[in-house]
């Protein structure tokens, strides 16, 4: 099934954070306005078609009505599978010291937050992310926006069954580890070197029980404010970048340079 983005700005934003696009959609009526000719700008850029169509045909297909005489039609995420992500994160291991990242969301539902940690994901060099493919949030153009176009760097896997999959990592290596409010222990006392697969939590529950059973251990961030925890996508951060200092070797060189 297709998915629109509608409106001018919303179509303006996604073509900034690189959404893949079949087309865009103009109203024959559109008033050429200053938004209009940034959109037209870009496409050209990117080489999106625009396509001019009624506007009737434009209210058939657009959902919210507030397509403002703009819409997007996206192109469907293009999602790898497991061994993609293992061929990957070998890779990753060889070229820095045996250290590899994989993060696993279990069943986030915030396209948002899905966005947010693959941004972080990518900045700490992990190596994909893993996510159900049922009641979990998937790719879409909010992804896109909240990930600042780094999704797009950031190979993702859907899989049926995390408990499956987690110990198929297991028997490549990694050691899983599941970052819970309920730890016992903090993340700076847990060892994190090496081939890690990073669990989170779903926004409200936190990770499952079956999963959480299923993980070598489990981490904790302190806290010392008033308010009882961080969102996921902070959470996640935090956890990641406590990967990434642990895996830096003594005097090594900065691992990423500014861009």
């Amino acid at each position: 099934m297709a998915e629109y983005i509608e409106g001018k700005r919303p179509v303006i934003e996604a073509l900034r954070t690189h959404v893949p696009m079949k087309c865009i959609l103009m109203a024959d009526n559109v008033k050429k306005d200053s938004l209009v000719n940034d959109i037209l700008r870009k496409a050209k850029n990117l080489d999106v078609p625009v396509k001019t169509i009624s506007k009737k045909k434009l209210d058939e297909l657009s959902e919210r009505e507030s397509h403002q005489g703009v819409m997007a039609e996206t192109k469907p995420f293009e999602y790898v599978n497991v061994t993609a992500i293992l061929e990957a994160a070998a890779k990753c291991a060889e070229e820095n010291e045996g250290r590899a990242l994989i993060v696993m969301l279990d069943h986030i539902t915030d396209a948002g937050n899905l966005g947010a940690i693959a941004r972080s994901a990518e900045s700490v060099g992990a190596a994909g992310l893993i996510i159900p493919n049922k009641r979990a949030a998937r790719v879409t153009a909010a992804t896109y926006k909240s990930s600042a176009g780094a999704i797009s760097h950031m190979p993702v896997s859907q899989v049926a069954n995390l408990t499956s999959c987690i110990e198929r990592l297991k028997e490549e290596g990694f050691w899983v580890c599941a970052a819970s409010e309920h730890a016992q222990d903090y993340i700076w006392d847990a060892n994190l070197k090496g081939k890690i697969v990073l669990v989170m939590g779903n926004e409200g529950e936190g990770v499952s029980r079956l999963v959480l059973e299923n993980c070598d251990f489990g981490v904790k961030l302190p806290q010392v404010g008033a308010i009882s925890s961080l969102n996921v996508a902070q959470a996640s951060t935090a956890c990641m970048y406590e990967w990434l200092r642990q895996n830096r070797a003594a005097g090594e060189a900065p691992l990423h340079t500014s861009r």
